[in-house]
Parts: C-alpha cells; sequence; structure tokens
C-alpha cells in the first residue's frame, strides 16, 4: 500500500485500516525506512525552516533548525522500535500475543497524525497543534491493540495506560540524550535543550 493511502486511512478509518493492517505480514525493515522515515521528514524539514530560518522568537538560528530536525528524524526511528519492544514485552499481561513486527507496526501507523501535523513546526507558534495530533494518535493506538495484539477489550485501556507512560519515558530520555549529543555539536547552547518542546 502507498504510503500516502495508509497516512490517510489510518486517520479518516482507523478501525477499518486495523482490520487491512492486522491482514498484512509486518516488514520491520520496510515500515522503518518506506513509512516512519518519509514522515518523520515532515516535522523535520518544517522544523528547519520554521526554526532555523523564520524563528520562534527565542532561538532563530539555522543550527538550531537543523540540530533539532536530526532530533527529530532519529528519535522517531528509536522511539518506534523502543516502544514497540516494551509494547511487545508487556503483551502477555494482558493476555495479548507477542509479535515485535505486529507491535511496529502498532506504534509506527499510530504516531501518523503527529508526523503529519509537524508541518506545522514551519509556523513554530502554531506547533500546539501537534499536541492536538498526539491525542488523537493515543485514540487511534488504542483502536489497534485488540487487532494487532489480539488484545482482549477488557485489557484495552490498561495495556495502552502503560505503554503510554512508557512511550513518554522512552521519548523524554532518547530527546534528552540526542539533544545533549546533538546541540552542541552544532553549536547551540544548553538553554535551548529546553526549548525543544518535543
Amino acid at each position: 500500500m502507498k504510503i500516502i493511502d495508509r497516512a490517510k486511512a489510518i486517520i479518516m478509518s482507523p478501525k477499518i485500516e486495523w482490520g487491512t493492517i492486522a491482514g498484512e505480514e509486518p516488514n520491520i525493515g520496510q515500515i522503518m525506512t518506506g513509512y516512519v522515515l518519509p514522515l518523520a521528514l515532515i516535522p523535520a524539514i518544517a522544523s528547519v525552516i520554521g526554526y532555523g530560518l523564520i524563528g520562534s522568537g527565542e532561538v532563530v538560528s539555522v543550527s538550531y533548525g537543523i540540530a533539532r530536525a536530526l532530533i527529530q528524524v532519529i528519535s522517531a526511528f528509536i522511539v518506534v522500535y523502543l516502544a514497540a519492544f516494551v509494547i511487545d514485552f508487556l503483551a502477555p499481561n494482558f493476555a495479548s500475543q507477542k509479535g515485535i513486527g505486529r507491535a511496529v507496526q502498532l506504534v509506527a501507523y499510530s504516531n501518523t497524525p503527529v508526523w503529519i501535523a509537524g508541518i506545522v513546526y514551519i509556523i513554530p507558534g502554531l506547533s500546539w497543534i501537534v499536541f492536538i495530533a498526539a491525542l488523537y494518535s493515543l485514540y487511534i493506538l488504542y483502536l489497534g491493540f485488540s487487532p494487532m495484539m489480539k488484545t482482549p477489550q477488557d485489557k484495552v485501556v490498561v495495556y495502552l495506560v502503560v505503554s503510554i507512560i512508557a512511550l513518554i519515558i522512552v521519548y523524554a530520555i532518547v530527546g534528552w540524550i540526542l539533544a545533549l549529543i546533538l546541540l552542541p555539536l552544532f553549536g547551540v547552547g544548553a538553554l535551548a535543550t529546553g526549548a525543544m518542546g518535543m
């Protein structure tokens, strides 16, 4: 399935699309390079333009925009895989089926709204829209547990909550480590780490 069709379907009709995805054989490499990478480039490129050229009022530099973009792309890969690993690891605790490929599908496709909404980083003042998209992503994630991990309906909410906590922790740690490594490489001061807002 083409990336645009998949992205549109998972956003517009997630229940139906999860059923379609559940019938596909997961290919982690293709998902990461053919889906995660192109979509993660949307907020990355927007960040270079918005934070590197237009500016947010606090930080305006091409170096900062590029560093921010790299952090977003690298963290997309790391977070999708680590979050999928955690979801797969937790599966037996929620009467669900283990399967790292299915977990990668679940995490990658449910993040679609966040990556697409990342286009608003072109105008940094609109970055709050990404938070709204993240809430919708959580709803898509919720809908995906039963078809993808075969989670019984009565265990989905608890599984989702535990997964969200794990996702927040993983994302925060990965973003922090990448910021500590990449920002100095681009000559961006430590104060910008707090301005990352990712």
